[in-house]
């Protein structure tokens, strides 16, 4: 779709700090300064654009009388991980600075994503926790976000294990592939094997399926004890940096996050994430808005 017709929208594109972007304005004249809305697109990373997410952006720019920012990162393999959370929150930070310049209200400025778009929402909330320069998130939004790397054994991975589209191998396969990682480390991790025990104990009290509320878990069956293989330990680090899994984050972070919306849906396999997300923001007294789409896929 182009970038200009649209006959109630100005669109845009724009660099914020060489982070291309598209920026979508209500042609009518506001009465006052308008809401903003940072939108980050899914695709593991590795797929998906500005362009494909054109329609979606204009329908929450009109419905929402808001103006929009598609922020167009630079995708792996080309760009290597982080560079993808790095330039969502050079964007960011950049609009955040600047949205007066657009007819925005910078203390009205939500952050949105879908997927890994959700992954990098949550990301940049946490970054900007203790930035005490620029004006403060109002809120985020988390559609069926991938927030974890530890544990792929969650009820939902169970469930919707063979899902289309989004399978529970096919998850860590793009995983590997984003990181730029041998793909043959896929069985291991799925397994397990990746995390050391004293990693798994001390990240119980926030990733466990007993924390998962009990209508998601019927039919769950734990699984079997692994060992674990150090060299792939080793090689997947980054899988347990709160860039790359938000849920690891502490609690000195998530106490100062901004109200949040999470969307799941049952259909996915990465549904457990946003309910682990959900309880550890509702914990840090973080207000919380939750919907479930009953009928839902990733």
């Amino acid at each position: 779709l182009p970038a200009c017709r649209d006959s109630r929208l100005f669109i845009k594109d724009l660099h914020f700090d060489e982070v291309p972007v598209r920026i979508y304005l209500p042609r009518v004249p506001p009465a006052s300064k308008r809401r903003g809305v940072i939108f980050f697109h899914g695709g593991c990373g590795m797929f998906g654009s500005i362009k494909s997410y054109e329609r979606i952006c204009r329908y929450i720019a009109r419905k929402s009388d808001s103006v929009v920012v598609s922020v167009g990162y630079h995708l792996s393999p080309e760009r290597k991980y982080p560079a993808q959370t790095l330039d969502c929150l050079t964007a960011t930070v950049h609009f955040l600075k600047t949205a007066e310049n657009y007819g925005v209200d910078p203390d009205r400025i939500i952050v949105c994503g879908d997927s890994v778009g959700g992954t990098f929402t949550a990301s940049v909330c946490q970054e900007l926790v203790n930035r005490k320069d620029i004006p403060k998130i109002r809120a985020q939004v988390l559609i069926y976000p991938f927030l974890q790397a530890l544990n792929f054994n969650l009820p939902s991975h169970q469930k919707n294990a063979f899902i289309a589209f989004l399978s529970r191998e096919r998850t860590v396969h793009f995983i590997l592939k984003y990181l730029k990682k041998d793909c043959s480390m896929k069985e291991a991790i799925l397994a397990g094997s990746h995390v050391p025990e004293s990693m798994n104990l001390k990240y119980k009290k926030w990733i466990y399926p007993d924390l998962i509320p009990e209508i998601f878990k019927l039919g769950y069956k734990p699984p079997l004890p692994t060992s674990l293989l150090p060299q792939v330990h080793e090689e997947t680090k980054e899988l347990f940096e709160t860039r790359f899994s938000p849920l690891l984050a502490e609690d000195a972070v998530v106490c100062h996050l901004p109200d949040t919306c999470i969307i799941t849906c049952e259909h996915d396999v990465l549904r457990d994430d946003g309910l682990l997300y959900k309880k550890r923001l509702e914990d840090n007294n973080v207000k919380v808005t939750w919907h479930h789409m009953e009928e839902g896929f990733h």
